[in-house]
């Protein structure tokens, strides 16, 4: 009777697990081109291969700037995009903070539209192709900024150039706002936030850079998967030390001071920190399991039961997978002494760590003071800041979102996303509910990987598709 009940038990337990996955599928996906946008595709290739040539490197030692080409590229402006100076409203905020007050018909909900103009630093060597002069070849343009993220800067500009050309104008106010720094976390977005703030302007929609077209990221989904940021992991560096004044390598202590960091180290990437499904990640796989084959849908409609399988396969698997459901933590540079027979007066390992939401600044130092359990090391936050706030989604500003990438890019899935990397939109959370991170283009792994590598680059028709992205993106606000 007892193996009856059990038998019975478990049945109803499968049923309930397939009804519930099977109410997780998909909905129609609009398969049909749009009508093709009118503008100057030349122009704007030619556009960006001239933002390109502005050697606009930011560095976190500011001495190493060169800040006459981040004046010159601004001094372009009005010459590569005439209509736009015409029409909106010029500010600057902080030296490297820019913003385009273009005003609509309305002015209760406002948006914005936004992307940086600072690369990360290059190492030329490396490269097949020089870094900055925006060669084209084979319908390629190569160059520092390519992808990350003067594409999106000239496309806004581009976008909203020709439609000012037309006549057009916006049915609520729009604003175009770029920063010079978001590469070194610097006050160039701040500075906007707090011009938004001092005017009491709260935002109804952002859209920065973020996520961007995949295929082949998610098993079993076959379709290119447009992944649109509602949320960002926090991010912070930590810094372990060991003040010791040095000394003769020839007497060395019981314990060195860089094996004691060394210990430290390998605590803390033995004890992993617990994995925790946040919204924004709960989000993602719901998004994209939809679209996959019955046994994932079985998993993610049933979290409540499989929620340790999926952490378990996460954690085996690593990579952005792991990431998605835990606070990570990376270790990138040390410092030792200048002198193979001196002991290190100071040495130090610096660690990045990516913060899941859940976790502070605050908890991941006490985490890891507790791991480390070590009073000789200092720690140290050079930087931090805590995860975002996770963005509404559903209603207007995602649905206008929506249409405009099934406009771009018909057939293509689209889900929320927790982004893993930080960008300038972090700051737009205190102005706005709704901040959105995508980047309107196909980006393969290749390309992904030279976000921040070497050999960046650009297909011309990922450039012409981000334009169009955005001149639909603007008709509809």
């Amino acid at each position: 009777m007892i193996w009856l009940i059990l038998l019975v038990l478990f049945a109803v337990w499968i049923a309930i697990l397939c009804i519930r996955a099977a109410h997780l599928k998909p909905g129609a996906l609009p398969t049909e081109p749009a009508p093709e946008t009118e503008f100057d595709r030349n122009k704007a290739v030619q556009d960006l291969q001239k933002l390109i040539r502005f050697r606009t490197v930011s560095y976190e030692d500011s001495s190493l700037e060169d800040p006459r080409q981040f004046e010159q590229l601004i001094a372009s402006l009005p010459a590569l995009f005439p209509n736009v100076h015409k029409a909106c409203t010029f500010t600057m905020p902080g030296p490297r903070s820019l913003v385009f007050h273009w005003k609509g018909k309305s002015h209760d909900k406002p948006g914005v539209l936004m992307a940086h103009f600072d690369v990360v630093p290059v190492d030329e060597s490396g490269w097949s192709k020089p870094a900055f002069e925006g060669i084209i070849e084979d319908g390629v343009m190569w160059g520092r900024g390519t992808i990350d993220t003067k594409c999106t800067f000239l496309g806004v500009l581009e976008a909203a150039d020709n439609l000012i050309a037309q006549g057009y104008t916006p049915s609520q106010d729009l604003y175009l706002c770029f920063s010079g720094t978001e590469e070194v976390n610097g006050d160039g977005a701040p500075a906007i936030i707090r011009w938004f703030q001092s005017r009491k302007i709260h935002l109804d929609f952002v859209l920065d850079e973020g996520g961007a077209i995949v295929e082949n990221v998610f098993p079993g989904v076959r379709q290119p998967v447009a992944v649109i940021g509602i949320a960002e992991k926090g991010t912070m560096s930590v810094r372990l030390s060991v003040p010791t004044g040095g000394g003769h390598a020839s007497t060395p202590p019981a314990m060195s001071s860089i094996g004691r960091l060394a210990r430290a180290v390998r605590r803390i990437e033995d004890h992993p920190f617990p994995a925790k499904l946040s919204d924004a990640a709960e989000a993602t796989f719901l998004g994209m399991s939809r679209h996959a084959p019955f046994a994932l849908r079985l998993l993610f409609a049933n979290l409540w039961c499989f929620r340790p399988l999926l952490y378990l396969a996460c954690r085996l698997m690593g990579g952005e997978l792991n990431a998605l459901v835990r606070t990570t933590v990376a270790f990138t540079q040390m410092q030792g002494s200048n002198a193979f027979n001196v002991m290190p007066p100071n040495p130090q390992m610096v660690c990045n760590v990516r913060i899941n939401a859940g976790e502070t600044t605050q908890s991941v130092l006490e985490r890891f003071r507790h791991v480390i359990h070590d009073d000789k090391i200092a720690l140290d936050m050079p930087f931090g800041r805590n995860p975002s706030p996770t963005s509404t989604i559903g209603d207007e500003p995602w649905k206008r979102l929506e249409k405009a990438v099934h406009m771009e890019y018909p057939g293509t899935v689209i889900t929320p996303y927790l982004m893993l990397a930080s960008s300038d939109s972090w700051n737009y959370s205190a102005v706005s509910d709704h901040v959105y991170r995508f980047s309107p283009m196909p980006m393969s792994k290749e390309e992904r990987g030279m976000i921040h590598g070497n050999n960046e680059r650009i297909p011309l028709t990922s450039i012409h598709s981000i334009v169009s992205f955005y001149i639909r993106l603007i008709r509809m606000c």
